[in-house]
């Protein structure tokens, strides 16, 4: 098509312009004819776009089917189109396609994981990356061991102790859905030393400390008053309820993570917390004062548990989440302090050995259980540590050590295991004396769901301090809302239940000396058995 010509330009111009679209006409058409006799250059193709940020696939790896091997006839002697290489031919062809029938037939057998892995090292059933996975769901109130269990159990003396344990009854003065006993999760709980009743304390995440009376008579709510005057309810119905007296003191400003009596003055309760502090609460004088705490009030140095030495009230020893160890005795003015760093991570638990109480046991997010000798001290001046005797490592981080008086050890882990430890002879060892490898192997191991997440208390195993018959015992949660009582053996004597329980009783405890057993929930809610 020409170049079209403006009318406004002159003469001249105006056959300028026809005389360039005219060539510029017949050059095309030449190129046209040229690269149609295939003369001419051919068009460039464009490039491909280059990818900033994807890089190139590697070749996938070929994976060869195993078939029949094949053979030469040549080297067999087999003459080329003669009969016999004929029916080789076929026998190959008939063995190549049954194989591929077999491969694809279906396998009715039952399988075991580790004959049919084919990738990875290997398949433990007990120990791989699924186990925590499919052992983590609860299910309410579906039993893992019932009265059947009870009735079958051909020992005497164990079928009576199982008795015995599950014939506890939920305490019936009011459902355990109307027992809060403090207003936020409960972290912390157990019994005062009294046989006299059941008196229950429990610490939240709050800093609240929550006191019920399971002696209590139920009496009537009292009526709401607005101006001196009584608040008539429509309701008649509202005259006849009765709720469960309750006493809260608000003693610390972030969680009490841990509290205990003493052992020489059953009015004194040391409380410690995650706001750095350890206080005494004296129910004889109704005061709280602080017994330990950083001198720098602004230091975040939260405390995960604290233990009375059982002979010598005065020395307090306390746990942090950083991973010291500390103790205070009361007696001197000022009160002096000893830290010890025993491990680089979080500190879940600890406890002293009621009858040896120069020995600690740690459980740590570092999957270790250790066991400490204070009678040997090694370092320079403040930066002394106790001797490490033993220590054994678990798949999974340690939540909780638990000492008993006969020298064991119980641990909850997330490995959905508790795993009780058995030390003999602790009386006899001299400071610093090592704990042998094997030695400090479990003697028990009970698989246990510990699997709490994000919105329940860690479930710890804690012994009864003081057991009837010198039977050890201990207690702890169970994700299917019920609590599970066990014997310093692992036999499981009892699984605690209820109608009432709407949550998971995670904190469990033992009266120190009756067959009573308190738990609480995340909502504060208290589940008590007599």
């Amino acid at each position: 098509m020409g170049q079209k010509i403006e009318p406004d330009l002159d003469e001249y111009e105006q056959q300028r312009q026809a005389n360039i679209a005219q060539r510029n006409k017949l050059l095309k058409d030449l190129a046209l004819d040229a690269r149609a006799a295939g003369l001419g250059p051919k068009p460039a193709s464009k490039p491909a776009a280059k990818s900033s940020t994807h890089k190139k696939k590697p070749p996938a790896k070929k994976v060869e089917e195993i078939v029949p091997r094949r053979t030469s006839s040549r080297l067999q002697g087999i003459v080329a189109d003669s009969e016999v290489a004929k029916r080789k031919a076929e026998d190959d062809y008939v063995a190549v396609q049954e194989a591929a029938r077999i491969k694809r037939q279906r396998n009715n057998a039952d399988m075991n994981l580790g004959d049919v892995v084919v990738r990875g090292d290997g398949w433990d059933t007990n120990q791989n990356f699924l186990v925590d996975i499919m052992r983590r769901g609860a299910n309410p109130y579906e039993r893992t061991f019932s009265d059947t269990e009870v009735k079958e159990t051909t020992d005497k003396d164990l079928r009576a102790l199982r008795e015995q344990m599950s014939g506890l009854e939920l305490y019936d003065g009011f459902p355990p859905s109307e027992i809060k006993i403090t207003d936020e999760r409960i972290y912390s709980l157990g019994f005062h030393p009294t046989s006299d009743k059941a008196l229950v304390f429990a610490g939240d995440k709050m800093g609240n400390l929550g006191i019920f009376d399971a002696s209590q008579k139920s009496t009537p709510a009292v009526k709401s008053e607005v101006n001196g005057m009584k608040q008539e309810d429509a309701d008649d119905e509202n005259e006849d309820e009765i709720t469960p007296a309750i006493t809260s003191f608000h003693t610390h400003t972030r969680t009490i993570s841990s509290f205990q009596f003493s052992p020489s003055n059953p009015s004194h309760l040391y409380t410690s917390s995650y706001d750095s502090s350890l206080r005494l609460l004296d129910l004889t004088k109704s005061t709280s004062i602080e017994i330990y705490g950083p001198e720098d009030a602004s230091l975040d140095e939260p405390l995960s548990g604290v233990e009375i030495d059982s002979f010598n009230p005065h020395l307090l020893y306390f746990s942090r989440l950083d991973g010291h160890v500390g103790r205070v005795d009361t007696r001197a003015n000022p009160r002096t302090t000893d830290v010890y760093e025993l491990s680089e991570k979080k500190i879940g638990g600890f406890s002293l050995h009621p009858g040896q109480p120069h020995f600690i046991a740690t459980a740590s997010l570092d999957r270790y259980l250790r066991i400490w000798d204070l009678r040997k001290l090694s370092g320079k001046a403040g930066r002394q540590l106790p001797a490490l005797i033993g220590e054994h490592e678990s798949r999974l981080s340690v939540s909780h050590a638990a000492f008993n008086a006969a020298g064991q050890v119980a641990t909850a882990s997330y490995d959905d295991t508790i795993k009780i430890h058995t030390f003999h002879g602790m009386g006899s060892f001299a400071p610093g004396h090592k704990i042998g490898e094997e030695a400090m192997e479990p003697s028990t191991i009970v698989r246990h769901n510990n699997q709490t997440g994000r919105w329940v208390t860690i479930l710890r195993a804690q012994w009864q301090r003081h057991p009837p018959n010198s039977i050890h015992r201990f207690c702890i949660g169970n994700m299917n809302r019920f609590v599970d009582i066990y014997s310093a053996s692992g036999e499981q004597l009892a699984q605690l239940g209820g109608d009432g329980i709407t949550a998971v009783p995670a904190v469990a405890q033992f009266h120190p000396t009756e067959q009573w057993v308190a738990a609480g929930t995340a909502s504060g809610k208290l589940c008590l058995w007599m």
